[in-house]
This record gives structure tokens, C-alpha cells and sequence, in this order.
């Protein structure tokens, strides 16, 4: 019995047991497979669903050498975007819950999480150091504009003058213009867009409740207008399948005000290999094997590769096929020539409470 179409809005028409219960469920036919849906129902996906997270912090540390940051912040755990290929997908089983649909629609966040990163932010040991803000979900996916989390960090962070970076592919953070422009001007903010594609039809299935490619890149220049750092990331980068979008993409960014560039590797870490594949069967059988053997030539043999140095970029003649051509339209495009890190020396402390006044 073949998985159903996904729902309508939704990524993944999956929904797997996670690699910790100590059961699994199996498919089996039962004879309402082919039946008529009843009269006016039609394939709109589950609603969203809110889990409170209870946490006692909020800053996330960590000694990656692949990633550019030793401190991040994700308000959200699980994306309503329901991008296939995302490599956050296998966090949702720490939770007890599946990487496929239940990422989509079962999202937790900290609601108080702005009044914790107030008390980090103060404690005596604190050393500042740029905090990635919505680094393995996004930070400004469709929730956030009716639950306003990320934005309520922001503002500490902007009060506190904390250097911050952001990766987004929505331009729900054209709310914030405000923040981000008053940040920018003490060099304390950097906004990366992730831009897969330009071809509207393959975004909507890679990437089914993002912004368009041509809103992001809309958000991008309102950004930039305002004085705010802007870059692109191409992640990720799908071989036989995006790959060749590399270099237009970059140029749109360029014209609409990015000055900084980047790509990652496609990753498939844990049940996501089976996800993404299903994904890729589902929407193109005619290049799905060809797909998963590029990525296997990628990845040393495997569809993924967890060594530091090489699950972002890959390894053998691929990998420095993309790396030249990344490098060559960077240099035309006068991409990353000129990065500055974010200030660290204007940041001040939050009070722990209010001031006496003795006067």
C-alpha cells in the first residue's frame, strides 16, 4: 500500500515512528484505501499544534568548528515551513515525537523565553559572544507572526546592544525592520536568507509554507534599504536537482543588496534519509535514483556524512566542482569581500532589578 499524497500545505507525506520508542507501528491495508473521501472533505493537512517548553535556559553553546557561531537561541523546535530536506527534522524524536508530519504541525516554544535570556544575559559570568537566533528552525516561520517570540528576543538583544545572527527564509522579518536597522547601526546584526531555488513550482514542494523566492528576495532589498547586513545562503544544495541554480541565485541576491554567500551540502542525518527519499520518489521518480547516487558520491559511499569538515561540502569531484564554482561566482559578484564581524564591545548588561533611588 502506497503513502498517501501529502497534505495540502505540508512537506513530508510521512509520518515515522522516532529511532527512541521501544515500539513501531507497520501499514497494512484494511480496505478503505481506495474509498471515496466523504462528501466535502477535502486534503487540507492537521492544524498546527502548541507544546509549551519548559526550559531553564535559553543559549545553547557549542565548540562546532563547521559553524560560525559558539552561541545560538531556537524559540521554536519543529517548522510549520515543512521543508523536505530539513536537517532539524530527526530533533522532533528527542521529544517523542515523529520527524515527518509532527514536525510540521507540533510545535514547541518557550514562551517565556525572552524574560530567560534577560537573566542569562545578566548573570556575572556572562561573556558576549554573537548569538545565532533561530539557527535550526526558523525563527520567523508562520507562527511566530501571531505568537511574536522572536521579536521578543530581539528586543532584548537590541536593549542589551547583543550582536545577533539570523537565518530566515521568510519575510515575516520585514516586521522587524525596526530592530534589525537600529542594531545595524552599531554593527551588532547580520540577516542570511536562505534561498534554495527561483523556480516558484520546485519551491513549493521543497519548501511547501515558506515565502516565495521572489518575497524573499523582496525582504532581502527592504533590508538591505534600511541599512541592514544582508547575505544568501544556498542551502541546501541538491545535486541534479538545484544545483544548477547555484550562480542565478547568488546574482538575484547580489542585485537585491546581499554582500555575503554561502552554501551547504544537502545533509540527511538519522530518519531523515528516508523522509527526504520518499519525498524525492514521490515528486520526481524519473531523477529520484540519480538524486541518491550523486549524494552517495558526495558522502564517501553513504547518503550522509556526519565527520566535522566534510557533512557540509562533501568530498571527491563533486564536492570541488561546487566548491570552484561557488568560488569563481563570489569573486564576479564581489560576494564575502568585505565581512566584518559583529561588535561585541557595545553590549551592556540588563539589570537583575529595579535601581534604588536615593535621591
Amino acid at each position: 500500500m502506497s503513502p498517501p499524497a501529502p497534505p495540502r500545505g505540508r512537506g513530508s507525506r510521512l509520518n515515522p515512528d522516532n529511532r527512541f520508542t521501544e515500539w513501531q507501528r507497520s501499514a497494512c491495508d484494511d480496505g478503505w484505501a481506495d474509498a471515496a473521501a466523504p462528501a466535502g472533505e477535502s486534503n487540507i493537512g492537521p492544524t498546527t499544534t502548541l507544546i509549551l517548553d519548559q526550559a531553564r535556559s535559553v543559549i545553547v553553546r557549542n565548540q562546532s568548528p563547521d559553524v560560525p557561531f559558539t552561541q545560538s537561541i531556537n524559540p521554536y523546535r519543529g517548522c510549520e515551513h515543512g521543508c523536505s530536506y530539513c536537517f532539524a527534522r530527526p530533533g522532533h524524536a528527542y521529544l517523542g515525537l515523529s520527524p515527518g508530519l509532527d514536525f510540521e504541525t507540533k510545535i514547541v516554544w518557550k514562551p517565556d523565553a525572552p524574560e530567560i535570556l534577560r537573566r542569562e544575559l545578566a548573570a556575572p559570568g556572562y561573556r558576549c559572544s554573537p548569538i545565532a537566533l533561530g539557527i535550526s528552525t526558523d525563527g520567523w516561520q508562520p507562527v511566530e507572526r501571531r505568537l511574536g517570540l522572536s521579536r521578543g528576543l530581539l528586543e532584548v538583544l537590541a536593549e542589551t546592544r547583543h550582536p545577533v545572527s539570523i537565518v530566515t527564509k521568510s519575510a515575516l522579518i520585514e516586521r522587524d525592520v525596526d530592530l534589525l536597522a537600529d542594531m545595524a547601526r552599531d554593527g551588532l546584526v547580520q540577516v542570511m536568507f536562505s534561498i534554495t531555488t527561483l523556480d516558484p513550482p520546485l519551491a513549493r514542494k521543497l519548501e511547501p509554507r515558506a515565502a516565495s523566492p521572489a518575497r524573499r528576495l523582496a525582504a532581502m532589498e527592504t533590508l538591505h534599504r534600511a541599512g541592514v547586513p544582508v547575505g544568501v545562503l544556498f542551502a541546501p544544495l541538491i545535486p541534479a536537482l538545484n544545483d544548477h541554480e547555484l550562480e542565478r541565485v547568488l546574482t538575484s541576491a547580489r542585485e537585491a543588496g546581499a554582500d555575503t554567500a554561502g552554501f551547504v551540502l544537502l545533509r540527511l542525518p538519522h530518519e531523515l534519509k528516508a523522509l527526504f527519499e520518499d519525498w524525492l520518489h514521490s515528486h520526481f521518480p524519473d531523477r529520484a535514483n540519480h538524486v541518491l547516487s550523486l549524494l552517495r558520491q558526495l558522502r564517501g559511499g553513504r547518503l550522509n556524512d556526519s565527520r566535522f569538515g566534510h557533512r557540509m561540502r562533501g568530498q571527491g569531484v563533486y564536492a570541488e566542482l561546487y566548491r570552484q564554482r561557488m568560488q569563481k561566482i563570489c569573486s564576479q559578484l564581489q560576494l564575502n569581500s568585505n565581512r566584518r564581524p559583529l561588535n561585541t564591545e557595545a553590549f551592556r548588561p540588563p539589570t537583575r532589578g529595579p535601581q534604588l533611588n536615593l535621591f
